[in-house]
């Protein structure tokens, strides 16, 4: 039996795809089809233990498939012109189970395009493709990402309605739309790979299983599109990255630098195929685009020896080349470590400095790390290390944050040894801010908000002597300089307010205030409203917090701020402060079933209960459970999330989207 099942299971990875495919061709319905795909999968394990493997097990699973989606095909009395067309070809198909079926190639192409569609974001496009193409289950995505399996499944079940209701078709784009179209397909076999190359978050530094499935999609795209030289490029920048897997990590997973790793335990059979790709990428022609350029500079560095005979002066070039291609933030990055190396870290440094303000880089740990580097290089130590402490506290993968941190420890401070800056530092000097006994619990949380970004971004060590207004405007024009303008002025006061208690005026001169202007939030349409009630993924609390704010019409802070103490349950309404509020038969069926019997305390309550440090009033905690009042700012979170996929910027809407129009009565 254990053998049978891993039997199955390798022959479902190998051959979903191309059920899936197949079905979709047929019913033009990718959920319907991953649907019957599986009801084929219950029955190989249902089937085979007993009466053994077939000879072309594939094959066997198409076949039942196909009889599944013509039997749905004439339950619901769809296409009944194609019926006899279709079971014309599944007694074909059981005459030649030894060969593949003619085309079958093409419809994995198209439910690639398909699943990798731009109408998508890229997390749900990523999830998608290795769910389909790939054969992972949630929980298998789920832990390659580190997301929850009710995450995955919520991207997956909203991508495929999201395919339905645009109605996307199941067929390979027209030559003007196949640039854009393999475009995205790239770009997320290429997420894929690099989370699992270099992974965001977690304890490990790589992640081998992404790097092997994303290098599997990579090829079988490339047997399917080989005359498409960016395919067999992306293919080349994967194997050549992917043969330095063994030297990346040391002994206890520490992260070991390119020009520190032993070239030796390279993978010399990945660099050869990554060398063969390439060819084959040249061979198509075409001008190079930017998985062609980044596969060169891959080669360059696979073709040097040691490190000390790598071609930076090459390498600085192509990624000129590329940053006139493509001028992203990163590109630039990277182009500034190649001109350091080529030219001297001078060359490399000026070029880092003009990224500083570049909103796209906020957060992003290896600006400063290169930043760093750098500076190390040049002789400034002290500098250098408190720009490796902000990397560290900026990276989310543990290996790379104990990295950077032993990096730190390894320069000496200013004025001696390794050791902490001399003087009040930005990262004691915030804490002591936010200790004071006279701010409450929000007024903390408003400004922990605004002082956690400029610690991340200066550094903790930073000598409070040496922070200037200049380099507190740059922060906040990088990180909120595109917000509303309330959330401007609340960031600038909360600026001037750490100044004055810390005997620094002007720290906010450079922070001009904005006039503030609210203009009302049309409201969600009622497509948009059914979508949200009829999402089974959507938790009870969520649930009945947006329900109550659309059949109440009240504001999101006094629904948040009642009490279980203050319901008339049977009434359907409460009262909030000199207001009541009302509600009707959606929130009544809820109410009972989030409350569980608790008599007291607030009604929307936080996941989990707070830490020692960070425990609210009386009033905000709940004596029952011990978890505190659901926060405005963690509630419109939850919300923007949970509607980015039905906000056609991608962006999510806000709570106040909720209350009912003026045609509406609530």
């Amino acid at each position: 039996m254990p053998d049978i099942s891993r039997t199955i299971d390798a022959v479902w990875k190998l051959e979903s795809a191309k059920i899936i495919a197949t079905l979709t061709r047929m019913v033009h319905d990718v959920g319907l089809a991953e649907e019957l795909a599986q009801d084929a999968l219950v029955a190989a394990l249902e089937q085979w233990p007993g009466a053994g493997v077939p000879d072309n097990p594939g094959a066997w699973l198409t076949t039942t498939a196909k009889r599944r989606a013509v039997d749905h095909i004439r339950r619901s009395r769809m296409l009944t012109d194609k019926r006899e067309q279709l079971a014309h070809e599944l007694e074909e198909g059981q005459g030649r189970q030894q060969r593949q079926e003619p085309g079958q190639d093409d419809d994995v192409l198209r439910l690639m395009f398909l699943s990798c569609h731009p109408v998508l974001p890229t997390e749900a496009r990523a999830a998608l493709t290795l769910r389909l193409l790939g054969g992972l289950t949630a929980e298998e995505i789920a832990r390659a990402f580190l997301v929850t399996a009710a995450v995955v499944t919520r991207r997956i079940a909203t991508a495929k309605r999201t395919l339905a209701e645009h109605r996307v078709p199941f067929d390979l784009p027209e030559d003007s739309e196949l640039p854009e179209r393999l475009s995205s397909v790239l770009e997320v076999i290429y997420l894929i790979f690099n989370e699992g190359y270099s992974a965001t978050s977690g304890d490990d530094l790589m992640r081998p299983g992404l790097c092997l499935e994303a290098l599997r999609l990579g090829r079988l795209l490339a047997e399917l599109a080989p005359r498409e030289a960016e395919v067999h490029a992306l293919v080349a920048l994967m194997e050549i990255q992917a043969s330095r897997s063994a030297a990346r990590t040391g002994p206890s997973g520490e992260p070991v630098q390119l020009h520190e790793q032993n070239r030796g335990r390279w993978d010399q059979l990945l660099v050869r195929r990554g060398f063969t790709a390439m060819l084959r990428a040249r061979e198509a022609g075409g001008a190079p685009g930017p998985y062609m350029l980044q596969a060169a500079i891959a080669v360059c560095h696979a073709q040097a020896r040691t490190a000390e005979e790598t071609d930076w002066a090459q390498i600085a070039t192509l990624y000129g080349a590329l940053d006139r291609l493509r001028p992203t933030a990163v590109v630039r990055l990277n182009r500034a470590v190649a001109l350091g190396m080529a030219y001297g870290p001078q060359a490399g440094l000026d070029l880092v400095d003009s990224l500083v303000a570049d909103p796209v880089l906020r957060g992003y740990h290896l600006l400063p790390s290169v930043r760093g580097d750098l500076l190390l290089r040049l002789g400034r130590g002290p500098e250098a290390r408190q720009e490796f402490l902000r990397a560290a506290a900026l990276a989310k993968n543990a290996a790379e944050r104990a990295f950077l941190q032993r990096r730190a420890q390894e320069v000496p401070a200013a004025g001696g040894p390794a050791g902490p800056a001399p003087g009040p530092t930005l990262g004691g000097a915030a804490r002591g801010f936010l200790g004071r006994a006279d701010l409450d619990a929000a007024t903390v949380r408003s400004y922990g908000q605004t002082l956690r970004r400029l610690r991340l971004d200066l550094g903790d060590d930073m000598p409070l002597a040496r922070l200037t207004a200049e380099e507190v405007a740059r922060v906040c024009a990088a990180s909120w300089g595109g917000a509303a303008a309330k959330t401007w002025n609340r960031h600038r006061s909360a600026v001037r307010s750490f100044g004055a208690w810390a005997g620094m005026d002007g720290l906010a001169a450079g922070l001009e205030r904005r006039a503030e202007t609210r203009p009302r939030a049309s409201a969600l349409g009622p497509a948009q409203l059914d979508a949200l009630w009829s999402d089974p993924e959507v938790p009870l609390r969520e649930r009945t917090l947006w329900l109550l704010l659309h059949e109440s019409a009240a504001g999101v802070k006094t629904v948040l701020s009642l009490n279980v103490e203050d319901l008339d349950l049977e009434d359907r309404r409460a009262r909030a402060g000199r207001t009541w509020v009302s509600w009707r038969s959606g929130t009544a069926r809820l109410l009972p079933g989030l409350l569980a019997g608790r008599t007291r305390g607030p009604v929307f309550l936080s996941e989990r209960r707070p830490g020692p440090s960070r425990t609210p009033g009386p009033a905000d905690l709940c004596p029952d459970t011990g978890r505190r009042r659901l926060s405005y700012e963690r509630a419109e979170r939850l919300f923007k999330e949970a509607t980015r996929p039905l906000d056609p910027t991608l962006e999510g809407y806000t709570l106040r989207r909720l209350k009912p129009g003026p045609q509406e009565t609530p």
